[in-house]
């Protein structure tokens, strides 16, 4: 007898409507002792993808302190497994779970799915959820640290900055996935980030390879240009949130010859935060172009960016 696909389900399980998170998967255990949990769906909105996250933790005895990174891509592409082309996922990986931190990696919505701040509101409903399922994934609360490139480190430094008291604070801080809850973070690695939109308005976009159609991505970051948004401009700038505010710790790392956002975007934030009284360190890197193109010491980039998250999250503590 064939048996009904019904068979073993219970419409008293169902919820309607669903749920706007899951709790994690079970883990996967690698060879090395890492532990895996993939694909978890942190945050739902009805008409939108899932929103994903990756955990990883270290072999060993947790919890662990984390750092959440967020990638680049324009705030138009990008995926939460891949970083950028000059930095091997391995290396990363190894970096991080080698120092003794969790790696989560986070998905979030492009703008051309919706405009600033569901990008923001993204990486705070990823840092919630951790926070709210910590002790399933192994990791501690307490120190959580955020890292991006490029949009990513835009992203991240916004999330370092944006809090309830900042202004616009609820409104940037959004209710999606876990509704509520604390999403500050004890340090921020910002690799070649946006600072100050209203300052590239004039900033002509490189040609891209081949000719391909891409859109500008501060228009469709803001949904409009920044004369029509200027408000929306300002409250997408990292920098607006420096002064008045108690910031985290920033490492700051940027290429000289960066075309794409130029280096001048970092020296911007680093004086922002440097007057607000926060602790900040700048890392030009000489010569190098957008993604560190041109860098012959990528290794010695990853290592930096680790350790100093490492310092200021306790690792091994």
């Amino acid at each position: 007898m064939t048996q009904s696909p019904m068979a073993g389900f219970d419409l008293a399980d169902m919820t309607w409507p669903p749920p706007p998170y899951q709790p994690p998967v079970p883990p996967r255990t690698e060879a090395d002792g890492v532990r895996l949990f993939d694909g978890v769906t942190y945050a739902t909105t009805p008409g939108f993808r899932p929103r994903l996250l990756d955990v990883r933790t270290p072999a060993g005895e947790g919890p662990f302190p984390a750092v959440v990174w967020i990638h680049g891509g324009g705030w138009l592409d990008g995926d939460r497994r891949y970083p950028p082309p000059t930095v091997p996922a391995a290396l990363l990986h190894g970096a991080v779970l080698g120092a003794g931190l969790a790696l989560v990696s986070v998905d979030y919505r492009h703008s051309l799915e919706a405009p600033f701040p569901a990008q923001l509101h993204d990486v705070k409903a990823a840092i919630r959820y951790v926070r709210a399922f910590a002790e399933v994934l192994g990791i501690d609360p307490d120190r959580i640290g955020v890292w991006g490139e490029s949009a990513g480190g835009h992203l991240a430094a916004l999330a370092g900055l944006v809090g309830p008291g900042s202004p616009d604070g609820a409104a940037l801080e959004g209710t999606h996935g876990v509704g509520s809850g604390d999403t500050g973070v004890l340090a921020v690695v910002d690799w070649y980030g946006v600072s100050d939109l209203p300052a590239l308005a004039d900033h002509p976009m490189p040609p891209m390879p081949g000719g391909v159609e891409f859109p500008d991505p501060y228009e469709a970051l803001l949904g409009g240009t920044e004369a029509e948004r200027p408000a929306l401009a300002r409250a997408a700038s990292p920098v607006t949130y420096a002064e008045g505010t108690n910031p985290p710790p920033f490492l700051l790392v940027h290429g000289t010859r960066d075309g794409l956002v130029p280096y001048s975007q970092s020296e911007t934030l680093a004086r922002a935060l440097a007057d607000a009284g926060g602790e900040v360190a700048l890392r030009p890197v000489d010569g190098a172009d957008h993604i560190f193109l041109g860098s012959p010491d990528i290794e010695g980039i990853v290592a930096e960016s680790v350790a100093f998250l490492a310092g200021h999250l306790g690792a091994g503590a």
